[in-house]
């Protein structure tokens, strides 16, 4: 676990005078976990701390205003018991560094904003603002965006009726996406995301959760500059045809009278929605991370807590009503958990593996960027960095059953589901270095020497991994806190030697000694 420091507060977007509140609140420095869940939740997306004046100055009460800001969304009053619900949300950075998902993943989620209030969604609208026509992003922007947005709610059954678009090169840097959902609703029949009531239970539900979008709910408080490209691991993936299933299911479930509270699980995931329930019942939430439906391996309560995986919710039941809530779940094919219970401690209190977390080692292993956090933690390894290079070739049929390599030139060929990859040629060169272009230039000549039918470069990328001087990996404790244990540096072959340093790793984070000698690896050998 990694230890916590300033800059690693400031690299998740904290502030400093920000991450001297967060020790002064906890009396303490905070760890990993919290410091996400702190980043996550003071972020533009989710706190609007820099925009909250500016908000205050529109009008939101009225006659008709049934609900106004401090729920998933807006309710008005529109005479014979119905009510409007409505959600309009900017969805900026994520569109702009991958504007078809960026976008619909906005629309998903404000979505499942209205039919958490119970309403069903009925039409979607957008005004959508973008650079100049002639500037080199515009086309592919206004392409992905218009396409998302229409896309996502098309699958879903929810058409786009109305919007406006404009241009101009004040949005050059940064497009401005509004995104709106109307959905309709009994003004007798909207549920709320207040929690009440103590010992009931706390359900997860609708899809897994995955690595996706971890900080993605930050990218709202980012400055954009030339390294954009390497935010788009941040951008979620979303899945309408899941989320359809989701909207019948709950739309379905509150047609009973089992829900106390529902939130969305969106921007900071199940950091957000547990926070925003608890908070807004003057309530407590313990949770069991180890019961979160999961897709990946090996997640981590930091990962578990910030992931934004779309097609989630999260709800407070009447106890003893989880088995017929379940049941409708079930029907509809999305997974169903109790993770936890209402509590009158007023803190989000989180469990894993059947220990309350608290963390008292930290494990280094991260690769070709291992040697960045050591030198954080005041140590310095003589790493350097190979690199392979990979092209992905667009191709309308099947070309090769199996994968094609040529040892000689240190390249190969395999078919995915989307087209040709190529990959190959190791070299050395660190981190911040740019692409070499010959190399990619020879992959892709070499690729068509091959296969004359390969037609364009669809996307490149590198893969990244660490070597030292003596070709061996660092495994040991560190020389200077014998809390800190390091593990990277396996080069090509960590695949086979993976479950033994996970052995060792395990041993060492005992205080005990491993059953093979690991000298040669020691971290002080440099």
């Amino acid at each position: 676990m990694t230890e916590v420091n300033e800059q690693i507060a400031i690299d998740h977007g904290l502030k400093k005078d920000e991450y001297k509140k967060i020790c002064d609140l906890l009396k303490r420095t905070p760890n990993i976990t919290e410091l996400g869940v702190f980043s996550a939740m003071w972020n533009e997306h989710c706190s609007y701390k820099s925009s909250r004046r500016h908000l205050k100055k529109l009008h939101t009460k009225g006659d008709q205003v049934i609900q106004g800001p401090g729920e998933n969304a807006g309710v008005v009053d529109i005479e014979d018991d119905d009510a409007i619900v409505f959600k309009i949300e900017s969805h900026n950075h994520p569109s702009f560094i991958e504007p078809y998902q960026g976008a619909a993943t906005g629309v998903g989620g404000i979505m499942r904003d209205v039919f958490t209030m119970g309403a069903r969604p009925i039409a979607n609208l957008n005004s959508i603002h973008f650079g100049s026509p002639d500037h080199e992003k515009t086309r592919n922007l206004l392409r992905g965006v218009v396409k998302g947005i229409g896309g996502y709610g098309n699958c879903i059954g929810v058409p786009t009726i109305a919007g406006q678009t404009c241009f101009d090169e004040s949005y050059n840097g940064n497009i401005l996406v509004n995104a709106m959902t109307l959905g309709l609703v009994n003004k007798n029949k909207i549920f709320y995301s207040k929690a009440a009531g103590i010992n009931k239970p706390v359900i997860y539900v609708g899809s897994k959760t995955g690595r996706d979008g971890i900080h993605g709910a930050s990218m709202a408080s980012a400055i954009f500059d030339d390294k954009i490209e390497e935010k788009k691991p941040t951008v979620q993936v979303g899945d309408p045809f899941t989320e359809k299933l989701l909207l019948e299911a709950c739309l379905e479930l509150m047609a009973g009278k089992s829900i106390i509270s529902i939130q969305d699980m969106g921007a900071a995931g199940l950091t957000s929605s547990s926070i925003e329930m608890a908070s807004k019942g003057d309530l407590g939430i313990e949770i069991d991370l180890t019961k979160v439906p999961c897709r990946e391996e090996n997640m981590t309560p930091y990962e578990i807590m910030l992931s934004e995986s779309q097609e989630r919710m999260l709800i407070v039941l009447e106890a003893g009503k989880e088995s017929e809530a379940k049941k409708i779940f079930d029907k509809w094919n999305l997974d169903f958990a109790v993770i936890g219970k209402t509590t009158n401690s007023k803190n989000i209190e989180l469990f894993f593996e059947n220990k309350k977390l608290n963390f008292d080692k930290i494990i280094v292993s991260a690769g070709a960027w291992s040697n960045k956090i050591a030198n954080k933690l005041g140590e310095k390894f003589p790493l350097d960095t190979e690199r392979g290079y990979h092209l992905l070739f667009e191709t309308e049929e099947k070309l090769i059953n199996r994968p094609v390599a040529w040892s000689e030139s240190g390249f190969y060929l395999i078919q995915i589901h989307d087209g040709i990859r190529a990959a190959g040629t190791v070299e050395i060169a660190g981190l911040n270095k740019p692409p070499n272009k010959k190399r990619l230039e020879m992959i892709e000549r070499q690729s068509r020497k091959v296969l004359p039918q390969l037609k364009e470069v669809r996307s490149t990328w590198m893969g990244r991994r660490p070597t030292l001087p003596d070709s061996l990996p660092v495994i040991g404790k560190s020389r200077k806190n014998n809390n800190v244990i390091y593990a990277f540096g396996h080069q090509h072959i960590g695949w086979t030697l993976g479950a033994v340093t996970g052995k060792i790793i395990d041993s060492l984070s005992k205080d005990q000694l491993p059953n093979i000698d690991i000298s040669a690896y020691s971290p002080g050998r440099f």
